[in-house]
């Protein structure tokens, strides 16, 4: 009798267990802000890997210039070239999408061939020059650090990119304002702008706008009744 009151008092007074919280557990700080710190982190490595290259920049390094602890980097990303690939990859889906938002735009006014021409360089100029612009340089010196899929995957965006600059060429071509086959033409085009990475330096006078006018007056031809009209 006295065990059986005693076992009854020890459940009894026993405490209770703690319940599981239903659902799923509570993120951590770095688990709410993921899409944030991710972004920082993608920009922060463009920045470094374009002033400082791939090899010469530690996941610590970027950790650091994101304001993280230095493990932090590899909660978002599985390695140092996981993110080199992040930097290349979605710089060209942004690229990708400021193009075809002015396109889009440019088009309602139905602008003939050279001025989508001009649009496309200047937008281009915008990706290669403007804010933001980190991820060509990385992109075009950097490549080699990529593994055979993530290239592949990147010239998929890249032709992707350059394909809405085909038919503008085309229907200058049609006009003789660009002689030579278009595949070369655009080949050449894309070589002398994206070499401007290199040399362009804002400070020195001349604008993005500068810039654009000046490659259209390169790569495209007068009409032909302009250039039978001058002396």
């Amino acid at each position: 009798m006295d065990q059986t009151v005693a076992r009854t008092r020890s459940v009894i007074t026993a405490p209770a267990a703690a319940k599981r919280p239903r659902g799923r557990p509570r993120k951590t700080p770095d688990e709410r802000d993921d899409g944030n710190r991710r972004v920082e982190l993608v920009n922060a490595a463009a920045r470094l890997f374009r002033r400082k290259g791939f090899d010469g920049t530690s996941t610590r390094d970027i950790a650091a210039a994101a304001g993280m602890h230095n493990g932090s980097p590899f909660y978002h990303f599985k390695s140092k070239g996981a993110l080199l690939y992040a930097v290349m990859d979605e710089g060209m889906r942004s690229a990708i999408a400021r193009q075809t938002a002015a396109l889009e735009a440019a088009t309602q006014s139905s602008p003939d061939a050279c001025a989508l021409l001009r649009l496309l360089i200047r937008n281009h100029f915008d990706v290669l020059l403007g804010p933001g612009s980190d991820f060509i340089p990385v992109m075009l010196y950097e490549s080699r650090s990529l593994t055979t899929r993530q290239r592949t995957l990147l010239a998929k965006l890249q032709g992707d990119y350059e394909a809405l600059w085909q038919p503008v060429l085309k229907a200058l071509s049609k006009k003789g304002r660009i002689k030579g086959p278009v595949k070369l033409a655009r080949l050449l085009i894309f070589g002398a702008l994206n070499w401007s990475v290199q040399w362009f330096d804002a400070r020195k006078g001349a604008s993005l706008d500068d810039l654009a006018d000046a490659a259209i007056t390169l790569f495209v031809q007068a009409p032909s009744s302009t250039r039978q009209s001058q002396p």
